[in-house]
């Protein structure tokens, strides 16, 4: 599935995160980009308040890996910004959680494309100041629900 969805504010970026995440099954990876500032984050929001996740969520920006239990599924939410090589992936274990029987949620995925798996699911966020200061396009492809879940 694909879609595209504007966003008027982080509320309704994490509203449709949210709509994501209750229809996500175990085991997707989640490329997530868009610029600093873009809404990365409150995306990833919305997604674990989705999978019913209550504990606040931010960004790993310094850590790189942040888990997250309590929820439908585990959350793992990597930002990959500050990471160099392939090798830094292998050191935090990646595999376990990409291959697991959670959800992975990677921001700045492009910084190491070969750790992807290939039926990751893409989600670009992209600023769109001619509309609005605030508005966002969302775009999601390869997203494994049926047409009308989300």
């Amino acid at each position: 599935m694909n879609v595209t969805r504007e966003s008027r504010s982080e509320e309704d970026t994490e509203r449709f995160a949210a709509e994501l995440a209750a229809a996500v099954p175990p085991g997707t990876v989640i490329a997530l980009e868009g610029d600093l500032g873009a809404g990365k984050t409150a995306f990833a929001r919305g997604f674990a308040r989705g999978l019913g996740i209550t504990e606040p969520v931010t960004s790993p920006t310094f850590t790189i890996l942040q888990s997250y239990e309590g929820g439908r599924l585990p959350l793992w939410h990597f930002d990959l910004y500050r990471l160099e090589d392939e090798s830094e992936m292998d050191e935090i274990g990646y595999e376990d959680c990409f291959y697991g029987e959670g959800v992975s949620l990677v921001e700045w995925a492009s910084r190491m494309p070969d750790c992807l798996p290939a039926n990751a699911v893409h989600v670009e966020i992209s600023r769109v100041p001619e509309r609005g200061d605030d508005v966002r396009e969302l775009r999601v492809s390869g997203f494994p629900a049926k047409e009308g879940e989300v």
